[in-house]
This record gives C-alpha cells, structure tokens and sequence, in this order.
C-alpha cells in the first residue's frame, strides 16, 4: 500500500486543531515580516534624516536659526528633540524676562533647566515609544510560536496513537501521517520564532543607539 506523506497532504489530512495551529502561526510569521519590513524602513528613514539634521545643528549661528529650518527637517528624531527643547527654553525666557521687569532686575535671564531636561526627555521617550511600537509581536512570537507549533506536535501524536488503538495496526500508513502532521507543526512554528527573534534583537539594538544618539544630543543642545 502506498502512503503519501507529502507535506500539503499531511496538511490538508490532519485534523482541524492541527490547521488551526498551523494557520495561527503562519498568521504571525505574515505580522512579524510586515512589522520588520516597516521598522526597516522607519529605522533608515530617521538615520538619513538625522545626519543633515546634526550637521545643521553644529553649523548653525544660533537657536532661531534651527528652528527657522524645521521645517527641512521634519522626518528626523533629533529635530523633534531640539523642538520640544527650544520651545520650552522660550517658555523659560518669557517668563524670566516678565519676571525680570517686574520684580528684579538682577535676576538671571534663564532659570528652570529641570524643565528644559524634562521636555527633552519627553521628547525622547516619545521618540522611543514610536520606534518601538510592535516590537512586542517580535518578542511575542519569537518567545510563543515554538510553543504552539509543539502544542501541534503532541496534538498530531496523539492522534497517531488514536488510530493505532482503533486501528490495532501499527502500520507505517497508519502512523506516518499523524507523525508527518506533528512535524510541520514543530517546523513552522521555529520557522515563525527564529525570523521574529533575530528581527527583535535587531531592532532593539537599532533602538538603543538611536536612544545613545538622543542622549548625548540632548546633553549638547
């Protein structure tokens, strides 16, 4: 007797858990390649839009300037930063220079930097928080799809030992297509995991350079 054990026949012969399982994981590995491709283009996005940015900033004769071209620099991180950081420092000077005319006038001109870093901070972790929107389905899947592809393993098993009982035969053309189904289960599982995993680590390690980046342009501006 012949036993066909091709792997679209062990699929489309196993039981509907077994489908289900393979469907759900196939579902994840389709999100995590749309989620890699998108912050593969996000991450290269703001690492060409942050060189001009820099350069600018070093060359520029003062603050106004940069932020009189912002509106050349729209797609860059660190353009957003020194936004948020120039508009607060003109909150600091308004409220200094009322202060200063109506109370003292040997007060300093700009006080408040607490602000000033808690608006850069702000900034930052905004940055951040963009840059690591669905990261969390990498690491979900990575840390997930292998225990549902086993999960699809036992089932598949298990229905191979079901036919051996009511069979009584243990077969090859019994056994095989249980054993075939749980396999693909196991294969496409780690075929899910493995891509998510190194995509995840990738990409959190993109993030930190670009939160170091912040960081110190932070501390220069």
């Amino acid at each position: 007797v012949s036993v066909n054990v091709g792997v679209w026949d062990a699929i489309w012969s196993a039981s509907l858990v077994v489908q289900l399982t393979l469907l759900s994981l196939v579902l994840l590995s389709i999100f995590c390649w749309a989620v890699v491709l998108s912050k593969r283009r996000q991450i290269s996005r703001l690492r060409r839009a942050n060189a001009p940015f820099l350069e600018f900033f070093w060359k520029a004769n003062s603050l106004d300037d940069i932020f009189d071209a912002m509106k050349d620099h729209q797609e860059s991180s660190l353009a957003r930063i020194f936004k948020s950081g120039y508009l607060e420092l003109r909150k600091i000077a308004d409220s200094n220079l009322v202060s200063r005319k109506s109370e003292n006038d040997n007060a300093p001109l700009l006080t408040g930097s607490d602000n000033l870093e808690r608006a850069l901070r702000k900034a930052s972790d905004e940055e951040i928080a963009a840059m690591e929107f669905r990261l969390t389905l990498l690491a979900t899947t990575g840390s997930t799809a292998p225990f549902i592809g086993l999960f699809g393993t036992v089932w598949g098993i298990m229905g191979a030992f079901q036919k051996i009982g009511a069979t009584k035969v243990a077969s090859l053309a019994v056994v095989a297509p249980g054993i075939s189904e749980a396999l693909i289960a196991t294969a496409v599982g780690l075929a899910a995991a493995i891509p998510a995993t190194i995509a995840y680590n990738h990409f959190l390690t993109e993030v930190r350079k670009l939160d170091l980046e912040m960081s110190s342009f932070s501390s220069d501006l």
